[in-house]
């Protein structure tokens, strides 16, 4: 075993994990006790931050309190998407926030990478076009009188700067010299399919104008999907993700399907290099593997929320609880609504 082999198998390993740990920047939700981000100075004192994200923070220190509401937009996402799995995007208080589940090339990283890109693009073009930010705002593009015949008019979301900013500051990384590891692509692609599923469902928002509003003129703008279609959209992507692995081809590295019969991936696609661990267990080695001992099922689903997958077939155990919901809801005028606080006893299953 010669010194370059060595020395080529430390820069590879090292390579891979500055890929692995690529999503550091979502500690930025973790950190309440900072302020609004708005000097050089605190982006010198932000966690999780590479030297080259410092200096983009540097350089756009206005964008980045819409980073920080990126980053717990996609984790909100995220626990919301998988609330009914075993594995339900729990965070720690450490990086990376969501344990080492996301340094394994597996489903639920590639999930967790695209909808982290898809969220900083969203929180920033939002912030575009509430007058947020100096360096952007609506999308002036966008003019004149459609094919339809409507006028182009209001404000347009301005996605191409947000994608831009995306690209620049969660993709930094793995952009570095050399970072062509298998890892490092899987998040490249992954990261681009986040943001074009905001990209590909970008819909024309429209208002009527005339009398009494009969639409003798309708002035339409171009208006992001809400993020929950975001979050539905890359779902539905991580359910059917291709497991892939790196090939050379002429010069170029690229990802390709491990099962050769299966058809190649699309750009919008979702792809992923490891199996998903089952997720059962906690592991105190893994952080971020907590097992599904205690979690919430459902008795009647034969789904993944169901008793017999959710608890690995471990069994449940089932307790009363007693539940206060809101009901006999009435109007006042004006303005209010009265409830009443309802009491009752429903059954509650745990896995054991």
């Amino acid at each position: 075993m010669t010194e370059e082999y060595v020395l080529r198998c430390v820069l590879m390993l090292c390579c891979a994990l500055l890929s692995a740990n690529a999503s550091n920047w979502l500690y930025l939700a973790k950190l309440s006790s900072v302020g609004s981000i708005r000097d050089e100075e605190t982006c010198e004192r932000l966690r999780g931050l590479i030297q080259r994200q410092v200096q983009i923070c540097k350089r756009s220190v206005e964008v980045m309190d819409a980073v920080r509401r990126g980053a717990q937009l996609a984790i909100d996402e995220c626990q919301f998407q998988f609330r009914n799995r075993r594995w339900n995007c729990s965070t720690l208080e450490t990086m990376p926030v969501f344990g080492k589940v996301v340094t394994q090339g597996t489903r639920e990283a590639a999930f967790v990478y695209a909808i982290s890109a898809a969220s900083v693009a969203f929180a920033v073009t939002r912030a575009c076009s509430s007058g947020e930010l100096e360096k952007c705002g609506c999308d002036h593009n966008v003019h004149g009188v459609s094919p339809e015949g409507f006028q182009w008019s209001g404000c347009s979301d301005n996605i191409a700067y947000g994608v831009a900013f995306s690209q620049s500051f969660v993709d930094v990384r793995e952009r570095s010299k050399g970072q062509s590891s298998s890892r490092a692509l899987m998040n490249l692609h992954n990261n681009e399919a986040g943001r074009k599923a905001i990209l590909s469902h970008m819909r024309v928002e429209c208002k009527c104008h005339g009398v009494s509003g009969s639409c003798e003129v309708k002035t339409c703008w171009k208006a992001m999907p809400p993020f929950r279609k975001v979050g539905n959209v890359i779902k539905e992507k991580f359910d059917g993700a291709t497991e892939v692995e790196q090939r050379k081809v002429g010069t170029t590295k690229v990802l390709v399907p491990r099962n050769s019969q299966f058809k190649p991936h699309t750009d919008e696609d979702l792809v992923y290099l490891d199996p998903s661990p089952d997720f059962c267990d906690y592991d105190p080695r893994t952080p971020g593997m907590l097992g599904t001992v205690g979690r919430q099922c459902n008795r009647t689903s034969k789904a993944i929320d169901g008793c017999e997958l959710m608890c690995c077939g471990r069994g449940f155990q089932t307790q009363e609880v007693e539940v206060v919901d809101r009901c006999s809801c009435k109007f006042h005028w004006c303005c209010y609504v009265k409830c009443k606080q309802c009491r009752k006893m429903v059954e509650m299953h745990t896995c054991r």
